[in-house]
Order: C-alpha cells, then sequence, then structure tokens
C-alpha cells in the first residue's frame, strides 16, 4: 500500500508540475498580454497550453484516485509537494532565484507532510492495536 501512496503522489506532483510550468510558458510566449484576437490565437497557438489542460486533467484524475484509498488528512497534505516541485523547476528553467525564505518554507511544508504521515502512521496501529 505504501508503495501505492509513494507513486500516486509523485504522480500527482509531477503533473501539477507539469500544468504550471505550462502556464508559465504560454503566459511568456503569449506577450505583451492585450486582450484580442491575436492574443488569443498566440495563447491557443503555444503547444505548452495543452500540457496545462493535460496536467490538470491528469492531476484530476490522479487525486480523485487517491482519495478513494488514502485518508484525506494527509493525502491534502501531500498534495502541495507540488509548491516545493514547482520551486525547483522555475529556478532551473526560468532562472528564478531561490531565497532563503523560499528553502526554508519548502523545508517546513516537507516537515509537515512527514509529520501528519508519521502521526497518521501511529494512529493506525493505535487503532489495530484497540480493535
Amino acid at each position: 500500500m505504501m508503495r501505492f501512496y509513494v507513486t500516486g503522489f509523485m504522480i500527482l506532483m509531477a503533473f501539477d508540475t507539469l500544468a504550471q510550468i505550462s502556464f508559465k510558458y504560454t503566459a511568456l510566449h503569449a506577450l505583451p498580454l492585450i486582450m484580442d484576437t491575436a492574443w488569443l490565437y498566440r495563447v491557443f497557438s503555444q503547444p505548452w497550453v495543452y500540457g496545462a489542460f493535460v496536467g490538470y486533467m491528469g492531476s484530476f484524475f490522479t487525486w480523485m484516485t487517491l482519495l478513494k484509498r488514502v485518508p484525506v488528512g494527509p493525502a491534502f497534505a501531500a498534495s502541495h509537494l507540488e509548491v516545493i516541485s514547482v520551486m525547483v523547476a522555475s529556478a532551473v528553467l526560468f532562472h528564478e532565484p531561490l531565497g532563503w525564505s523560499k528553502l526554508c518554507g519548502a523545508v517546513l511544508i516537507f516537515m509537515g507532510i512527514c509529520c501528519l504521515a508519521y502521526a497518521e502512521s501511529g494512529a493506525d496501529v493505535t487503532q489495530k492495536t484497540s480493535e
């Protein structure tokens, strides 16, 4: 079951990251931002906009699959791993700066997810021993 959780959340993180990075690339290639038919053409002629659609659809179906088997609390927390993956991808692809505040935030997010996972595993053990 642990393999299912890890694989599922890695897939969810990949789809979420694809969606966010695709939106960024689409926005960069669709400049200038002037709401007219030429702008709409620039947006929808970019393959990245379709990557965003694929990312969001993949995220939705992966999330629904995970929620069938994973407790909601830890699942909701783990779904925020995408914040870290998007931050790293943005630093690599768009040369966005990684300051100490972003790095500390990423560590805190990761530690919070680990704490929830640990607490949930302890609740499962306590529940099984009391039955």
